[in-house]
């Protein structure tokens, strides 16, 4: 019998949205995972983790809207699990979760050296 794990987490963060929205495929990228779904008008994006040793890939839907100079980030991320994987993939989910979190505070730290300087 196989359900879904879910996860879901809000976030403030102190940059503009266009940086956080940005900043997504690099993140993406450096996990070494996929975009599936992605639109630029609303900032929704559906993204697709690698699955692991007895485990499947996690779907992780990111929102962003903007408030002031921050952006709040949702996620909301599943992981199909069935009776024989859900003890080995327990916690898994969230693990992915936080990972995405801790790879886009890097990319978008990083983006900080990059400003111009004043001449």
């Amino acid at each position: 019998m196989a359900y879904t794990r879910d996860e879901k987490e809000k976030l403030e963060i102190d940059y503009p949205l266009e940086k956080v929205w940005a900043a997504i495929p690099q993140a993406v990228k450096a996990l070494e995972w996929a975009i599936q779904e992605k639109d630029d008008s609303t900032f929704k994006a559906k993204l697709k983790t690698k699955g692991g040793f007895l485990s499947y890939s996690s779907l992780i839907d990111v929102e962003l809207v903007a408030a002031d100079d921050k952006t709040h980030m949702s996620l909301t991320a599943e992981t199909p699990v069935t009776t024989i994987t859900s003890m080995v993939d327990f916690g898994r989910t969230r693990d992915r979760m936080d990972q995405f979190v801790g790879v886009m505070a890097g990319v978008l730290k990083k983006g900080e050296g990059k400003k111009k300087k004043p001449a």
